[in-house]
């Protein structure tokens, strides 16, 4: 049991005041030992949203905010226990994914079921809840929890799969929640590594080192307005409107349309630069909504087979796409990308304010193109940069969730308490109850196996 590989690491569980606090709530609630632990990191996204889904590289980090799952292999059933008090059983022959309710359980059995096991075992869990990433903050707890739950079910019979591997399988499992993404988060959960930035390729997965200047800090501060992008179809909605832009740039290039799904497949068969997909957008497409009807006209297809061959199922009573505003975003925000990626690489103690500046565009893109933004979001963006923050913008799907700042180090004491005075603190002198608030991050590790 508990091959040792890549995410394994042997460590005295004494040493570690979190896993000792895990395990004795373990003991405390199963009456055993832990055999082994498993945590996996939230992350933030420095540049580049919602484009993984679109082919698109992003550059995230992982951040020290994760999950921790303690871990005893018995048979047959899945018991799952939170340091919430919320407990939860299931066969392991027959897991059920209600789609309707994305409860913290649910991402576990997306991750068990995503491995496929040959032969199942019933294990016991308590689901550590200590210092994680705050639920539906944009900090990506869900998919740190799928990550958790992939490990875990590979680990107990001790099987190996590559990160990268595991990564691309965890991707696909989150599906089973009902959202469509792109694969970032679980990514950057196994392929972190401590001190830098990665910057995330798929088709094939591959991640490359990015350093991050020194002379500056990133900074996460929480809107406090919560967003679950599985109990919505706002998230859903976004990638379907990507995926019928990029079908009607392709029909209007005369690509087979029918075989694109990703914008970054238009550019890729085009063999053009984003900028030249930028202006064809401006040719191709027009700033109106289009209708379920004109997007079947300019496809030449019945509303039946665009309802059952392109569209989701929380898509399909969709009145009004926004395809000229979805694919302005997706093609800025990945040359964004590159350019942060590429000053970064060529003065990376010199450019804050560059950087800065092109956080500010992802956001005003997010904000007005994307519209996955809130007034809240929008409010604290402001705050942030009104108190020494170079660049802040949102991260994660958006609509609540937190916002990432670039802030010269030297400006951060000041900034933090600002920050916090200004947006955290009610007319009445209390607190937006939300720990924590707003709070400095520094490039963490990746997903681990912790054996004694």
């Amino acid at each position: 049991m508990a091959a040792e590989g890549p995410a394994t690491r042997r460590v005295q569980v004494a040493e570690y005041p979190r896993l000792l606090k895990l395990k004795e709530m373990f003991n405390s609630k199963f009456g055993s030992i832990p055999k082994f632990y498993v945590r996996a990191p939230g992350r933030v996204n420095i540049i580049g949203e919602h484009i993984d889904y679109c082919g698109y590289s992003v550059l995230p980090i992982a951040i020290e905010q994760d999950m921790l799952i303690a871990v005893e292999p018995v048979t047959h059933t899945i018991q799952l226990a939170n340091t919430n008090s919320l407990d939860f059983s299931t066969s392991a022959n027959n897991i059920q994914i209600d789609k309707t309710k994305p409860v913290w359980h649910n991402y576990f059995l997306c991750g068990f079921k995503g491995i496929q096991v040959s032969q199942l075992m019933r294990r016991k869990l308590a689901v550590g809840r200590l210092e994680t990433s705050p639920p539906s903050s944009g900090l990506s707890s869900s998919s740190a929890l799928v990550c958790c739950a992939g490990l875990v079910t590979l680990t107990v019979p001790g099987k190996e799969l590559s990160l990268v591997e595991l990564a691309e399988i965890c991707a696909k499992s989150e599906r089973y929640i009902g959202t469509e993404g792109g694969g970032m988060d679980q990514s950057i959960s196994f392929l972190a590594e401590e001190g830098t930035a990665k910057l995330i390729e798929f088709s094939p997965l591959r991640a490359t080192d990015v350093k991050l200047p020194s002379g500056a800090v990133f900074v996460i501060a929480n809107s406090c307005v919560e967003m679950n992008k599985a109990a919505t179809s706002y998230f859903n909605i976004r990638v379907t409107e990507c995926r019928l832009a990029a079908k009607l740039l392709a029909k209007y290039k005369n690509l087979p349309w029918d075989e694109v799904l990703r914008l970054e497949e238009v550019q890729a068969r085009l063999g053009v630069s984003l900028e030249d997909m930028l202006l064809t957008t401006e040719d191709a497409l027009h700033p109106e909504p289009y209708s379920p009807e004109e997007i079947c006209r300019c496809l030449e297809i019945s509303l039946e087979q665009l309802r059952t061959q392109i569209l989701s199922p929380n898509t399909q009573d969709v009145l009004h796409f926004k395809l000229y505003q979805r694919a302005k975003h997706v093609y800025s925000e990945a040359a964004r990308v590159l350019r942060f990626k590429n000053l970064c690489e060529e003065a990376p103690d010199n450019v804050v304010q560059l950087l800065g500046e092109i956080m500010n565009q992802s956001h005003a893109s997010c904000r007005d193109m994307y519209e996955c933004s809130c007034p809240e979001l929008d409010w604290l963006v402001d705050v942030c940069r009104q108190f020494g923050a170079e660049g802040s913008r949102l991260t994660g799907a958006g609509w609540g969730g937190c916002t990432v700042s670039i802030v010269p180090a030297d400006k951060l004491p000041s900034f933090l308490a600002n920050v916090q005075e200004a947006y955290y603190q009610r007319s009445d002198g209390s607190s937006v109850p939300q720990t924590p608030s707003v709070f400095a991050t520094k490039p963490g590790g990746g997903a681990l196996v912790f054996l004694e």
